[in-house]
């Protein structure tokens, strides 16, 4: 499979199926519009899937872990060391993301994807993909070549298609690596475009001088990087981070099958703006579970008008956002496939009995 192969599978949403979708939910035994969002979630999931009643099988959220060459930069309060342990962890079954996908019925799958650690070959519960042990340092060159973050995209691709083929109705996206919210805000900053200090927020808890440094360093990295810039690829290599480039590939792969995907945070929309820039089609296929609490989160989200599902002021990543909103969704499509219809024979409602609120 060839990246350029990938990206040419994917087609628009059936948007033609629109009127008949919002007929059937305009019979459903409520007010028409009182479902809210909940209806626009239903909407635009029967014309993803080019169905009139589409369904929700398995749910399975991919969490791709990598570390960031940029870390030397002191950009983080957090050692490398972290990733490995959170991996760990996940692994384990008793990270954030465990927990919240258990709740909400969700199949997890770990990703090493490019952490700076060699995890045992027999290590439970872990699908290792490494391309490499960590990117470069971005604020000196290249956080890694083309080919290797095309590699990277196609593992990610690769994983989410093996899903969907054995069942998977329903996508979402989650990673773990320090310093990925520095990668993030460089791709934000390049990619919008905006400017740094308008995306790049406090991370893992940095403070004000620290957080300035950060700024500084991204602004360094894009100045280094200047000429790599020109294309997604090219951007996503030089200041992007392995786990972007995969979470890339696995909204791509989605998309391609005609699968939904639920993006997570901050970094997870990273990856779906990479995604959209390579092929703009991907943006009807994508729902945005919640609104991040770091900062240039909401400059993206407002910059292409997304509506996130959600806004609990989260800011751990994992998928955690990812698994809420899929309750969210599985509960909107269950309200209109399982709702009596005014139409129904054995339906004594009339549409004139139910009244919305004042």
């Amino acid at each position: 499979m060839k990246l350029n192969d990938l990206i040419s599978q994917i087609t628009p949403v059936q948007s033609e199926l629109k009127p008949e979708l919002l007929a059937h939910l305009d019979d459903l035994t409520h007010p028409p519009g009182s479902l809210g969002r909940l209806e626009e979630t239903v909407v635009r999931l029967g014309m993803i899937t080019r169905s009139l009643k589409p369904e929700i099988g398995k749910k399975v959220i991919f969490t791709f872990g990598a570390d960031h060459g940029v870390w030397e930069e002191d950009v983080s309060t957090q050692p490398q060391s972290v990733t490995t342990g959170m991996v760990e962890t996940m692994c384990a079954g008793n990270a954030a993301i465990n927990i919240l996908a258990r709740q909400s019925g969700v199949e997890n799958r770990i990703v090493d994807i490019g952490v700076n650690y060699d995890f045992p070959a027999d290590m439970p519960n872990l699908i290792q993909r490494k391309v490499r042990k960590a990117t470069s340092n971005m604020a000196k060159g290249p956080a890694m070549t083309q080919l290797e973050a095309e590699k990277a995209i196609l593992i990610g691709a690769k994983l989410a298609i093996d899903e969907i083929n054995s069942g998977a109705a329903l996508l979402g996206t989650g990673e773990m690596g320090i310093c990925n919210t520095t990668a993030s805000a460089a791709l934000f900053a390049a990619l919008l475009p905006c400017p740094v200090e308008a995306v790049t927020g406090r991370g893992s808890g940095v403070n004000n001088t620290k957080l300035q440094h950060k700024i500084d360093v991204i602004k360094k990295a894009l100045d280094v990087n200047r000429q790599e810039l020109s294309t997604p690829l090219g951007t996503l290599a030089a200041v992007g981070g392995l786990e972007i480039a995969a979470l890339t590939g696995m909204i791509l792969g989605a998309v391609a099958h005609k699968t939904p995907v639920v993006i997570d945070g901050f970094i997870s929309s990273a990856g779906a703006l990479v995604a959209c820039c390579m092929c703009p089609d991907v943006a009807d296929y994508l729902f945005y579970s919640h609104r991040s609490a770091e900062i240039g989160h909401s400059v993206f989200l407002e910059h292409f008008g997304h509506r996130p599902l959600l806004d609990l002021d989260l800011r751990l990543g994992e998928g955690t956002g990812a698994a809420l909103a899929m309750n969210i969704i599985e509960g909107a499509l269950k309200c209109y496939l399982e709702m009596p219809r005014f139409s129904d024979s054995e339906n004594n409602i009339s549409p004139c009995t139910i009244e919305p609120d004042a």
